[in-house]
C-alpha cells in the first residue's frame, strides 16, 4: 500500500514574511520558532521525515503542525484553548481574601502592624476561608486588583490656617517678587536652616575602597566619636552657601549663622536680606521676627507654612550634604566632621548652579484645590456611612 503524501503547504508573500520574523526573531519564543521553521521548511516540498530530522523533531510533530497550517492558515500556529485544572477557589473565596487583604490587621484581631502575602494565607487558612492556600495564589490575587497591603505612605493635614499666603510668600521670593514689587539687585534671599545630630562614626576597621566588580566596604562596627549640628544658610539666587558647625541648635546659635552671613558682603550693604526659615523652636514666631530686625534692620524672616518645611531650598542642599559628604559616615572625630563640610562648602560654592526650582504659585493653588477635593470626598463617604 502507498505512504500518504505529505499535505502541501503553499505561503502568500506575507505569510513567508511573518514565518520567516518568528523563525529568525530573537524574542520569539521556542516553540512559535519551531513551528514557523517547520512551515517554511515544508513550502519548499520537503517531506516530513526530512523536516523532522532537520529540525529535531518526532514526524508526527511535524505532520500535525502542517496539516494544521494547511487547514487554518498562520492562526493554527498557536496553541488551542485547553481546559485546564477545574477551579479550586470560588469568586466569593477570592472576593474574601482580597477584603481581609483591604482591611487593617489590628481591626481583625491579628497582632501584625500590616499584611504580607504568608501571613494572609495563614489568616484564610485560620478563618476558614479556604481549607488550604499557598502564598503564591495570593499574591497572584492581589496583583489582579494592585492591592499591596505591604506598603504603606504616610500623610498629614493642612494645620496652618495661612498655609496658602505663607506659602505664596515663600515662591514668590523664589521669582523674585515680595509683596507684587519686583526685587532690586541690591536684594537678597537666602534660605536658612538646621541639619541636627551629624555623628562621628569611628569605624573599627578601614574602610575598603571600591574596585573592580565590588563596591566601597564600610565596617558595620563603629565607635561613636560625638555629635554636632550643622547649620547653613544658601542664597537662592546666587547658590552660595555660608555654614558652621555647633555643639547644638538653638536661638544662639542660629544667630551665630545669621550674624556670619549679614556682616558678609553684599548682606551687610544691602536693602533688604529675606530669610526663609521653617517653624523650628530656635526661629519660630514673632520673636524670632523681631529678634532678627533688632540685631539687623534690613533682615526680613518670612515662615514656611506649619509642616511644609519642603518649600525651603536648604534642604535640597542639606540632601546633597547627606549623600556626598556624610554617608556612609566613617570619621575619626568631629574635628573630620567639621573639616570636611567646611572643604565641602568650599567646592560647592565653586561650581554650583541655583536650583531649578518649578513648584509656582500656580502649582500651589492646584496642589490645594486637589486635597480641597480630597477631605470634600472624604467628609461624604463618612456621612454616608453614618446615615447608612
Amino acid at each position: 500500500m502507498p505512504l500518504a503524501s505529505a499535505v502541501p503547504v503553499v505561503l502568500t508573500a506575507s505569510e513567508r514574511h511573518r514565518l520567516k520574523k518568528m523563525a529568525y526573531g530573537h524574542k520569539t519564543p521556542h516553540q512559535a520558532r519551531q513551528r514557523a521553521t517547520i512551515m517554511l521548511l515544508a513550502a519548499r516540498g520537503r517531506p516530513n521525515a526530512r523536516i523532522a530530522a532537520q529540525t529535531r523533531l518526532h514526524v508526527d510533530t511535524v505532520r500535525t503542525w502542517r496539516c494544521r497550517f494547511a487547514a487554518g492558515g498562520l492562526p493554527a500556529l498557536a496553541d488551542r484553548k485547553r481546559s485546564g485544572r477545574p477551579v479550586s477557589f470560588t469568586a466569593l473565596q477570592v472576593a474574601e481574601v482580597k477584603a481581609l487583604a483591604c482591611q487593617l490587621p489590628a481591626g481583625t484581631g491579628a497582632p501584625l502592624s500590616r499584611w504580607s502575602c504568608p501571613e494572609l494565607a495563614r489568616e484564610v487558612v485560620a478563618r476558614s476561608i479556604a481549607g488550604s492556600i499557598s502564598t503564591s495564589t495570593v499574591r497572584r490575587w492581589l496583583k489582579q486588583d494592585a492591592l499591596k497591603p505591604w506598603q504603606y505612605r504616610s500623610w498629614i493635614f493642612v494645620r496652618d490656617p495661612a498655609f496658602r499666603p505663607k506659602a505664596a510668600r515663600v515662591l514668590d521670593l523664589y521669582v523674585r517678587t515680595f509683596d507684587g514689587v519686583p526685587l532690586g539687585e541690591d536684594e537678597y534671599v537666602i534660605s536658612a536652616d538646621e541639619k541636627t545630630s551629624i555623628q562621628a562614626r569611628c569605624r573599627c576597621h578601614p574602610t575598603l575602597a571600591p574596585g573592580q566588580a565590588r563596591a566601597m566596604r564600610v565596617n558595620h562596627e563603629y565607635g561613636r566619636g560625638g555629635a554636632l549640628a550643622y547649620l547653613a544658610a544658601y542664597d537662592v539666587h546666587r547658590a552660595r552657601v555660608f555654614g558652621r558647625c555647633e555643639p547644638k541648635t538653638g536661638i544662639v546659635p542660629f544667630m551665630n549663622l545669621v550674624t556670619q552671613v549679614m556682616t558678609t558682603e553684599p548682606y551687610a550693604s544691602a536693602r533688604r536680606v529675606f530669610w526663609i526659615v521653617d517653624n523650628g523652636s530656635s526661629h519660630r514666631g514673632k520673636k524670632a521676627v523681631d529678634r532678627l530686625t533688632r540685631a539687623f534692620p534690613n533682615a526680613v524672616m518670612v515662615h514656611t507654612p506649619v509642616h511644609a518645611s519642603w518649600l525651603n531650598q536648604i534642604e535640597i542642599f542639606f540632601s546633597i550634604v547627606q549623600r556626598k559628604v556624610v554617608s556612609p559616615n566613617d570619621f575619626t572625630d568631629l574635628g573630620e566632621v567639621r573639616d570636611r563640610l567646611r572643604a565641602f562648602e568650599d567646592r560647592y560654592n565653586a561650581t554650583a548652579q541655583p536650583f531649578q526650582w518649578r513648584f509656582t504659585t500656580s502649582d500651589l493653588d492646584d496642589l490645594l484645590a486637589r486635597l480641597d477635593r480630597h477631605t470634600l470626598d472624604r467628609r461624604e463617604e463618612s456621612s454616608a456611612r453614618l446615615t447608612a
